[in-house]
């Protein structure tokens, strides 16, 4: 049991959460996705919307992207869970709110979100003070990494069955993971039930980031060193197909931004667009995407 002062979210998950209720506060409708639920989690002080990472002009391609990998995996789950796929997994989960506001969708899933005993004893604690309890359908899944716990074991004992179909979401993990930690992590998911789907984001080398979008990335490396989660990995998309097809995942495929931009964003008059630097891998155990990509 995480002890009271480690009962704390990561801070990294904490402005994921509050530029998605940014999104809703400063960008005009229509809202790529409705959260408030993160902020009322995270329950910052005041001033919230003052502090620098929040200015809403200067984030706003960081906050687009969050907000378009968000809907773009909330589409995917209630895609496939018409499809008859009856859990979804979400590794890192953070501040993560798909339960709560998508009842009617996660309801008929089992849903394990994983992320460490200190994040997860803080999030029961405050699910169950703001009223949304803990449903039966729900798990949290507290898997202490740092000291190599194994969460594929933790994953079973809290009920999941590795023989069913399966989405899997993990977004923001992997620049934190070295290389080889998350072929190991994709080796294990390529052995999940026929019919599974994983998107995964990952990182861009700075040479592949667009031009106009380099120097606010490169100024969020020194940043997220200074916080104690430095960035690790980075990967050409061809590497990370590479990796996920020598896992064996039997159909992989890129989703860049441009491609999210274009589904999420076209029509909009303000400019919101997300920036470059972060993609996503898509990869199916077994059959082909139903999923459109492109």
């Amino acid at each position: 049991m995480a002890d009271e002062q480690s009962e704390v979210p990561d801070s990294t998950a904490v402005r994921v959460a509050l530029w998605r209720a940014m999104h809703m506060r400063v960008d005009s409708p229509p809202h790529v996705i409705e959260d408030e639920i993160g902020l009322r989690l995270a329950a910052p002080d005041e001033g919230w919307q003052r502090r620098p990472d929040m200015d809403p002009r200067g984030t706003s391609g960081f906050r687009a992207a969050i907000v378009a990998r968000a809907r773009f995996i909330e589409d995917l789950v209630a895609e496939q869970a018409g499809h008859g796929v009856a859990q979804y997994v979400v590794l890192g989960a953070g501040l993560d709110t798909f339960a709560q506001r998508r009842p009617e969708i996660a309801a008929r899933l089992r849903v394990f979100e994983i992320d460490q005993p200190g994040t997860q004893a803080w999030k029961r604690r405050r699910l169950i003070e703001l009223g949304y309890g803990i449903p039966d359908w729900l798990r949290l899944v507290p898997v202490d990494f740092e000291a190599g716990a194994d969460w594929w074991e933790q994953l079973s004992d809290a009920g999941f069955d590795p023989g069913r179909p399966t989405v899997v979401a993990c977004t923001g993990v992997t620049m934190y993971l070295t290389k080889d930690a998350t072929a190991a992590t994709l080796r294990r998911l390529a052995l999940l039930a026929p019919g599974s789907t994983l998107a995964m984001t990952f990182m861009l080398p700075a040479a592949l980031v667009d031009d106009a979008d380099r120097p606010a990335l490169e100024a969020t490396e020194p940043q997220a060193r200074a916080a104690g989660t430095p960035f690790i990995s980075f990967y050409a998309p061809q590497e990370m197909l590479a990796l996920a097809r020598d896992a064996g995942f039997k159909d992989v495929h890129h989703v860049s931004g441009t491609v999210l931009a274009a589904r999420y964003f076209a029509d909009r008059t303000d400019g919101l667009r997300p920036s470059s630097g972060e993609d996503l891998l898509l990869a199916t155990t077994g059959r082909v995407l139903a999923w459109q990509v492109t």
